[in-house]
């Protein structure tokens, strides 16, 4: 809330509305498209819109005010979320997000019900996987046009281009390191922590205050101070959704307990106990460690293992050592105001210190 702006309210109406546009203009291409859009509905109601929260903070960072193109631009960023996750989705094989059926086996089980009452269904779940795709190829052209039809004007949309370019391309490419730490079987700080800074640091924060700063027309040493503040936040918020992937309560989080454990994530809390463990409980670890068939017995061996071995303490001494760097740099970056200060430190408190 930034006084009379509810900024998730007011991203949220943005959403709808560009939803609502995109409703009719696929209905001329067939009814079947409602599907894709409904199913964007649904993708982008509700999460913590921690993107669209520091774009929009950003952008007040650089002297911009409470104008309705800057939430609408910043609603891009939500957009580009949803395109990510229902790709990472699929490339995970992950059956839950946010607490109800992930977009390809949404689309699975529709196809599935044509099917039966049909009699030919084809294959649902090739058909799942191929439409998920799909909406996620949507989203990611839908938050270009949302940032592109937003309001600002051409000056300003080609200052925020480089740094809506740059996250696009980082998060694709950290999404690639992900897949190549997890192939190697292998558990390597140095890759994990590159996994966690392109994968999700640079795209969760740095990149969205970099965005709304550009659209304000903020200077290179303000994009410098923000980016000493959302880099190491980005990496804190990061590890904290790793200790979640692995305790996390499954009615808070929305996500099956244990799911990392069981895909084998090769995070940095994996490299800290790979790195950690003594012999007898390596042993164990690999065992059990990307197993999809993993019990809830075993599940808790794996969590036992991780704190014996002071992997989970080594993550959380580094989240608050991020977060302490995150807010020193705070301190001294050059804001416009102290209304500005106050919603980034309040957000660093969200990002890191959450359950969900």
């Amino acid at each position: 809330m930034d006084g009379d702006v509810d900024v998730a309210a007011e991203i949220q109406r943005a959403l709808s509305g560009f939803l609502d546009r995109q409703e009719g203009r696929l209905a001329a291409l067939g009814p079947e498209l409602a599907e894709q859009v409904q199913a964007a509905r649904d993708a982008t109601s509700g999460g913590k819109r921690l993107r669209p929260a520091f774009c929009y903070w950003g952008f007040r960072a650089a002297g911009g005010d409470r104008s309705l193109p800057i939430l609408t631009a910043a609603a891009s960023l939500e957009m580009l979320h949803v395109s990510a996750l229902v790709h990472d989705d699929v490339m995970d094989s992950s059956d839950v997000r946010r607490g109800a059926p992930s977009a390809h086996r949404r689309f699975e089980a529709l196809q599935r019900e044509r099917g039966e009452k049909s009699g030919y269904g084809g294959d649902p779940v090739g058909f799942g996987v191929g439409a998920a795709i799909l909406l996620g190829d949507l989203c990611l052209i839908w938050a270009d046009e949302l940032l592109h039809t937003s309001g600002f004007d051409a000056a300003a949309l080609a200052r925020a281009e480089q740094f809506f370019d740059a996250v696009r391309v980082e998060v694709t490419a950290g999404q690639y390191l992900d897949l190549v730490a997890q192939a190697s079987g292998q558990s390597d700080m140095d890759l994990a922590l590159r996994v966690l800074r392109y994968k999700s640091a640079t795209y969760t924060i740095e990149r969205p205050l970099h965005v709304g700063a550009a659209l304000a027309g903020g200077d290179a040493n303000l994009i410098s101070a923000l980016s000493g503040y959302g880099l190491p936040l980005g990496e804190a918020f990061q590890l904290r959704d790793d200790l979640l992937g692995v305790f996390g309560d499954p009615a808070v989080t929305g996500k099956p307990a244990g799911d990392d454990l069981r895909e084998g994530k090769r995070t940095v809390l994996i490299a800290y106990a790979v790195d950690r463990a003594s012999e007898a409980q390596l042993t164990e670890f690999d065992r059990l460690f990307g197993r999809p068939d993993l019990d809830d017995d075993e599940i808790q061996l794996l969590r036992e293992i991780l704190q014996d071995c002071r992997a989970v303490q080594a993550c959380e001494d580094l989240i608050t050592n991020r977060t302490e760097d995150a807010l020193d740099a705070l301190d001294r970056a050059p804001l416009a105001d102290d209304a500005t200060r106050k919603a980034l430190t309040d957000l660093a408190v969200a990002a890191t210190a959450r359950d969900v």
